[in-house]
């Protein structure tokens, strides 16, 4: 069965077309107009194996906090919609993640019980021209819209251009080994619950 879907959200606020396969290959066509968070998500689809297209336009005229924001919720959806009932996944994934002088690491668990744990210093207020307050309103939407446990911690780091990026790459390969199907489950849900 493919792990696709696809997820339209159109708000006064912004228009957002989102379609991704879970078992892709990291191909990613990314539209936002902010060109720092296209080069995260081009960096997400490639390192998490998904195959990625985003097409979003919003109110980039005010400021960049809704577009970001609500490509959050929508690829959240995406990807909530394409794992169906959560059965057969490995469920949890983990990733530490260097780039040069910053470490980030990401512990995810697809519980369809969503949170988010931030812990990310910036030591400037933008990388490039956005706003690096919006990082966490992305992963906060993402993280409520997929069902998944999010735990991002930044445990040192200087650059706050590779403090967001090694970020979006922990979350992509802790998403790629939460989302692999796992033959050993028999394509049961991974809870003693029964389902997730």
């Amino acid at each position: 069965m493919a792990r696709t879907a696809q997820v339209v959200r159109k708000t006064k606020e912004t228009q957002i077309d989102i379609r991704l396969d879970l078992d892709g290959t990291g191909v990613s066509d990314i539209s936002t107009g902010i060109g720092f968070f296209d080069h995260m998500l081009d960096s997400l689809a490639r390192h998490a194996g998904i195959d990625l297209t985003v097409k979003a336009q919003g109110d980039l005229h005010i400021d960049f906090h809704h577009t970001v924001e609500d490509v959050g919720i929508v690829l959240g959806q995406a990807v909530h919609q394409a794992l169906g009932e959560f059965k057969g996944i490995r469920r949890f994934g983990t990733a530490d993640i260097p780039m040069d002088e910053t470490l980030t690491r990401c512990a995810l668990d697809l519980s369809n019980r969503p949170y988010l744990v931030w812990r990310v210093a910036f030591k400037t207020p933008k990388v490039g021209n956005m706003d690096t307050e919006l990082f966490k309103e992305f992963h906060h939407a993402f993280a409520m819209n997929s069902g998944a446990c999010v735990h991002i911690e930044t445990l040192y780091g200087e650059n706050s251009h590779h403090i967001a990026e090694s970020g979006f790459k922990a979350l992509a390969r802790a998403l790629r080994q939460a989302v692999e199907l796992d033959p050993r489950t028999a394509g049961q849900a991974p809870s003693t619950k029964g389902s997730l």
